[in-house]
């Protein structure tokens, strides 16, 4: 008797987005001075929240240069693409929460913020709210 092996499926998890991942939202609707459009945003939230509340709270990202004096804004590097060789700043004054699976997000191709600027993220974000 031959005993036939099963192939192992791996099952591949559907993608969630996950705290200091950086990702392409679709901020419409906006109003007033809020960001309109798809950006990129730094995910604040935990895989696990994200997951279950279809939420994803974080902050939006811009190349926008006025942003070089604003005290609530984190640089993080140069931004690639069509935006590259600009500054890319994180808004730290402008904590957001969207239904990331209406929204349409997606990964971004930075991918994930390293540990020191996303720990300045955090920093200048508690400065204002001050949770910590």
């Amino acid at each position: 008797m031959v005993a036939l092996l099963k192939p192992v499926v791996s099952a591949k998890k559907p993608w969630v987005p996950e705290r200091q991942d950086i990702i392409w939202i679709n901020c419409n609707p906006q109003a007033g001075n809020e960001m309109r459009d798809q950006h990129p945003f730094l995910v604040l939230s935990p895989r696990a929240f994200n997951e279950r509340t279809s939420l994803v709270i974080g902050l939006p990202m811009t190349t926008a240069e006025y942003n070089a004096d604003n005290p609530f804004a984190v640089a993080v590097g140069e931004a690639r693409g069509k935006k590259g060789g600009k500054t890319s700043y994180v808004l730290c004054h402008q904590p957001k929460s969207f239904d990331w699976r209406s929204h349409k997000a997606a990964p971004h191709p930075l991918k994930r913020l390293p540990d020191i600027p996303f720990a300045e993220c955090c920093a200048r974000l508690n400065q204002i709210v001050q949770l910590a």
